[in-house]
C-alpha cells in the first residue's frame, strides 16, 4: 500500500439504515427516564419549587431536538471500510474520530449484540490492536454484513505475516 492510502480518508460504506432507529430508541429510553424522574419529582414534592418545572420543561425540549437531531446527524458520520491492508473507521456526532488500524496491527476481531442491536439485526465489530489508542470499532451493522466482515478480517490477518505487536 503507497503512503497516500495509508492517510486518514472517509471510509467508503455507511453503517446499517437501521442504526438510526436504535440510535433514536436509545435516546427516547434516556430522555423518557430523565423526564419521568423529574415529573414524578414535581407530583411528589408538595410546593414544588419553580425551577424544578424550568428544568423539567428544558429537558422535555432537549430530548425531543436530541432525539430526533443526533441519529441522522451520527448516521451521516459514521463509515467504515476494510481493505487488504486497513481498517478505516469514523464515527461520532460531536465530537468525531478518525481511525486507522493495520491488518499487520489486528490482535483479535469480536462482534458483539446488546439487546436493541438484536431486536434490530445488527453488529458492532471491534477490531483489537497493538495500539495504545485501544480497539477500533464499527458499529450498527447489518448482522449479516458484520459476520462477512468478521470472516474477512480474520482470513486477511491470518495471511499477513507479523505478530500484530
Amino acid at each position: 500500500m503507497s503512503e497516500s492510502e495509508w492517510r486518514l480518508r472517509a471510509p467508503a460504506n455507511l453503517v446499517s439504515k437501521r442504526a438510526v432507529l436504535l440510535w433514536t430508541l436509545r435516546a427516547a429510553i434516556f430522555w423518557v427516564v430523565v423526564v419521568g424522574a423529574e415529573a414524578v419529582a414535581l407530583l411528589v414534592v408538595d410546593g414544588a419549587p419553580r425551577w424544578l418545572r424550568v428544568t423539567l420543561v428544558a429537558a422535555a425540549v432537549i430530548g425531543v431536538v436530541h432525539t430526533a437531531v443526533m441519529p441522522r446527524w451520527r448516521y451521516r458520520v459514521h463509515r467504515w471500510e476494510t481493505t487488504a491492508d486497513a481498517v478505516f473507521t469514523r464515527s461520532g456526532w460531536v465530537s468525531q474520530e478518525w481511525r486507522l488500524a493495520p491488518i499487520s496491527r489486528i490482535q483479535t476481531v469480536d462482534t458483539a449484540r446488546g439487546p436493541l442491536q438484536q431486536l434490530l439485526k445488527l453488529s458492532t465489530i471491534t477490531v483489537t490492536t497493538a495500539s495504545a489508542q485501544g480497539p477500533v470499532t464499527i458499529e450498527n451493522l447489518d448482522a449479516d454484513v458484520a459476520a462477512r466482515v468478521v470472516e474477512e478480517l480474520a482470513a486477511t490477518t491470518q495471511a499477513t505475516p507479523g505478530d500484530a505487536t
